[in-house]
């Protein structure tokens, strides 16, 4: 079966209406493996066309995004968490290697914040993985990759504080 983002976004904010927390965040993920596994879905949503960020819906009630993001090279991303918000991975083409950190010290508004390396693992096509509030974590990537990603809410409007590893 064929999906679309018009269906996705309406399954996601089902769930996210009956269960906003750790448990409809779950279901999104497991919804989110399904799509990935989707053909079609994958190359009409997540083409060259896309770029490294593009917003494919957005919850007017909710909040939440579905965003799509293609990545045509080598790319590795600072320890960072999503603020305010949860997100969750899914990882449509190519391989992630993301690593989890565990906080040291806070960041302050003049000053990083700094982590620890806590595990690496990678991320495959079909998989799914929840990051939830504060939850630290960096991607890497070495060569080309697709995702599709699930924020709680629209991150292009939320300013973010940095972290260094130590």
């Amino acid at each position: 079966m064929t999906h679309t983002i018009e269906q996705i976004s309406a399954e996601c904010h089902r769930i996210l209406a009956a269960d906003p927390g750790q448990a409809g965040r779950q279901k999104l993920c497991r919804l989110l493996e399904d799509v990935l596994k989707d053909e079609a879905f994958v190359a009409r949503y997540l083409g060259d066309e896309v770029g490294e960020r593009k917003v494919l819906y957005e919850d007017p009630e909710l909040g939440f995004c579905l965003l799509g993001h293609v990545y045509t090279g080598a790319r590795e991303s600072r320890p960072h968490d999503h603020g305010p918000s949860w997100a969750i991975y899914g990882q449509a083409r190519g391989v992630t290697e993301m690593s989890d950190y565990a906080l040291i010290e806070a960041a302050q508004e003049s000053k990083p914040g700094k982590v620890r390396h806590v595990r690496t693992y990678t991320l495959t096509p079909g998989m799914a993985h929840l990051y939830n509030e504060g939850d630290l974590h960096s991607p890497r990537r070495t060569g080309p990759t697709r995702l599709l990603r699930v924020e709680g809410l629209n991150m292009d409007k939320v300013k973010r504080r940095a972290y260094e590893l130590v």
